[in-house]
């Protein structure tokens, strides 16, 4: 058999955080989609993303742009799919009976599983129709199964805490890590500094290859820190925090999910919030979780206002957005790709602009600046910036326009390099 992992129109709401990568590459808990399918034992995996992705998704991963075999049973699954054993579990109950069937989540197809090409209407054959996912909306529908998709960003959140401790126990069963202490785990490579203090009573804090955790720091499970990853002295991480891969985390950190190569390095509070990659935050820089009220929080994703039914909801970092020192950010913002941040945050940031509302300006921010600061950004970190890369960021400030409308005219600021 083989795997199709696709993304749908809906994958558009969960902006900022599937802007700069697939959907199924959106980290919770402690791992991805595409990682738990691929660990799975499905078969070889193919996907089909936005157009603006292909050249990423061929770079980071040319197995899974490869042609789909056209006699081979196929499991199609939606990119927007939560990662979870629940989830694997009815994949495999889709499988098991041998016979073409869908899945859907509300109006979305979020799995189907195609044996031959009697989807399209036609005679039974061996070939698989040749579009996989248009046929599976014509597959009969299994009732009796359910699985879960992301809708909006606020979904990762709500899903986090609950999703990183089945991904930290199965983690934990591998054989290639060592026990440091009562529920913390370490791979090879991992740099304790003394005074280090560990607190496992609500779950298991695992620590990948060459991670780094500073003096007098206090870790409290459950809790993620990946691959080459620092946490810096006097850091407090708590809640279900996960750290992704090359991140320098400090300060506090409460309930929060980092993608790699993104900078907290400093103090300031980040509780129950996204921070994609390549994200800097300045120093002092603090959101809030929690309305005044103790109210539940609502959130603005486009035109649309979105009730989350959360009362502890922070906020939602695009991929290369910065802020500046003693940024205070109000509950249940979302900051767009590559924006820069100054002062009070108390509404949504669209992409690409310079935003400092309470000093009264807003300004475009060209993608020629972001190329550039990409460029330095990474040479700091030892990696060459792709031509895929300087591509992806000049897509999304055209794909993104519609985030900046209601803010023309909007001066453009000169190149900084």
């Amino acid at each position: 058999m083989q795997v199709l992992l696709f993304e749908d129109d809906a994958v558009d709401q969960l902006r900022p955080l599937a802007l700069a990568r697939p959907a199924f590459s959106v980290s919770c808990g402690a791992t991805r989609l595409l990682d738990l399918l691929q660990t799975a034992g499905f078969g070889p995996l193919s996907c089909r993303v936005r157009p603006h992705l292909q050249p990423l998704l061929a770079q980071d991963h040319p197995n899974a742009v490869a042609p789909l075999a056209a006699n081979v049973p196929t499991l199609v699954v939606n990119a927007r799919l939560v990662p979870s054993q629940d989830n694997l579990a009815a994949l495999r109950q889709l499988i098991a009976h041998h016979t073409s069937a869908s899945i859907l989540a509300g109006h979305s197809v979020a799995a189907a599983w195609l044996t031959h090409g009697a989807s399209t209407g036609s005679a039974p054959s061996s070939e698989l129709p040749a579009d996989p996912v248009a046929a599976a909306a014509h597959l009969p529908v299994r009732e009796d199964l359910k699985l879960d998709l992301f809708d909006f960003p606020h979904d990762l959140l709500r899903r986090h805490p609950t999703l990183i401790q089945e991904h930290l126990s199965r983690r934990i069963q591998s054989a290639d890590l060592r026990q440091l202490a009562d529920g913390v785990f370490a791979a090879e490579g991992v740099a304790l500094s003394n005074f280090v203090v560990f607190d496992t009573r609500n779950g298991p804090i695992v620590l990948e290859a060459q991670s780094h955790v500073g003096p007098f720091s206090s870790l409290h499970g459950p809790l993620w820190i990946g691959p080459s990853a620092r946490v810096n002295e006097h850091a407090s991480l708590r809640n279900a925090a996960s750290i992704g891969p090359f991140c320098k985390v400090g300060g506090e950190v409460d309930c929060a999910i980092f993608e790699s190569f993104s900078n907290k390095q400093h103090h300031g509070f980040l509780g129950h919030s996204y921070v994609g990659s390549w994200v800097n935050l300045g120093a002092g820089t603090s959101n809030s979780n929690l309305k005044n009220t103790y109210g539940t929080v609502n959130v603005q994703f486009g035109p649309r206002r979105v009730s989350t039914g959360m009362q502890l909801l922070g906020c939602f970092f695009g991929d290369y957005a910065k802020s500046a020192i003693n940024t205070s950010i109000f509950t249940g913002k979302t900051i767009g790709v590559g924006s820069m941040l100054y002062g009070f945050i108390t509404g949504h940031v669209p992409s690409f602009v310079n935003f400092a509302p309470s000093l009264g300006q807003v300004t475009a921010i060209p993608p020629e600046v972001l190329v550039a600061a990409q460029a330095r950004m990474m040479a700091r970190r030892g990696q060459t910036q792709r031509d895929c890369d300087r591509d992806l960021i000049i897509a999304l400030h055209r794909l993104t326009q519609d985030e900046r409308a209601p803010l023309e005219p909007l001066s453009q600021e000169p190149p900084a390099w």
